[in-house]
């Protein structure tokens, strides 16, 4: 594994042991969360994450993190929606920056071209090309129903 692929790794690591020295419990504790996710996945399938498949699971836990935010919310328990916010707002630090509305729709044009997509049966084609191309970087439900909606109105 190369030096690169192995940065997210390592500045997770880096970063709990600055939390620990700054006492910053809530951090130290979302910190822990991300790296416990990442070895517990390493772990089931017997391999070594590199950096997309890291981003892929905190993609994972910021939406596993909104699902329960507006439960919280909707049970009244704002201290644990404020706890999930937070979170959220950890873990976000570690995801690539998210994409403008501009080169998301030229992604999904280029992917739909390069596919020869014509109709809303070639969706799996384009999200296969999109996919690793957004994955952390915005909402891949939402990215769905922009390519439905561009392959219907072909």
């Amino acid at each position: 594994m190369t030096t690169t692929e192995q940065a997210l790794k390592e500045r997770l690591q880096s970063d709990m042991k600055q939390a620990m020295r700054a006492k910053d419990k809530a951090r130290l504790g979302a910190i822990r969360l991300i790296l416990a996710a990442v070895k517990q996945r390493e772990v089931d399938e017997r391999i070594e994450l590199d950096n997309g498949q890291i981003v892929a699971v905190l993609d994972k836990m910021v939406k596993q993190r909104r699902d329960a935010m507006g439960q919280y919310e909707s049970a009244g328990r704002e201290d644990l929606a404020a706890q999930e916010r937070y979170e959220i707002s950890v873990i976000q630090d570690y995801l690539p920056a998210s994409l403008s509305e501009e080169e998301l729709e030229r992604l999904i044009a280029d992917a739909i071209s390069e596919t020869n997509a014509s109709s809303p049966r070639d969706m799996g084609k384009v999200m296969g090309i999109l996919k690793p191309k957004v994955q952390g970087r915005c909402d891949l439900g939402d990215v769905s129903k922009n390519v439905k909606f561009k392959l219907t109105s072909l």
